[in-house]
């Protein structure tokens, strides 16, 4: 029984992190970008805090960082030029 436990909150603890961020896939489409589909429109494989990011993501860390925000803002989006 106690194993069953063990494997339920291992189960848990990875399901969670995995889902965090997809409000801001629903978020971005809201916008009017239907070519994000998932988080690897803008990470790259596993998106995780410092993790490799396409350049789409580096484009929305940089507009963070130029405009001081303590978050990125996917409005900021409508400004990418990328693909």
């Amino acid at each position: 029984m106690r194993t069953l436990t063990l494997i339920a909150a291992a189960a848990l603890m990875f399901a969670v992190p995995a889902q965090a961020k997809m409000p801001w896939v629903k978020k971005a489409q809201e916008l009017g970008h239907a070519e994000i589909k998932d988080c690897k429109a803008c990470h790259v494989g596993m998106a995780k805090k410092g993790g490799e990011l396409t350049e789409r993501g580096k484009f929305l860390e940089d507009m963070k960082a130029k405009k001081k925000a303590a978050e990125v803002d996917l409005a900021w989006l409508k400004e990418y030029k990328g693909k």
